[in-house]
């Protein structure tokens, strides 16, 4: 194989933006649960509840990132 090989480059990029926007969007989530817990603390089980979901989800998002990108450094489809 000759010439430069981008396939790293482009599995790393995948793994660390998809890991910076899940670890903002669980901080940004974080704010707001703690932030709608001081405001009606008597709503804390319903948004807990909410919260939890919206984390999963966001979490789950990376994983699949990191799955993909894992499968193209393993098994290169493109080569």
């Amino acid at each position: 194989m000759t010439g430069f090989n981008i396939l790293p480059l482009a599995v790393a990029l995948l793994i660390g933006v998809a890991a910076l926007g899940s670890c903002l969007g669980i901080g940004l989530v974080g704010q707001k649960f703690l932030e709608g817990t001081a405001r009606q603390p008597e709503l804390v089980d319903t948004l807990q509840t909410k919260f939890f979901l919206v984390a999963g989800v966001t979490d789950g998002a990376f994983i699949i990132a990191t799955g993909i990108g894992l499968w193209f450094a393993t098994a290169n489809p493109f080569g």
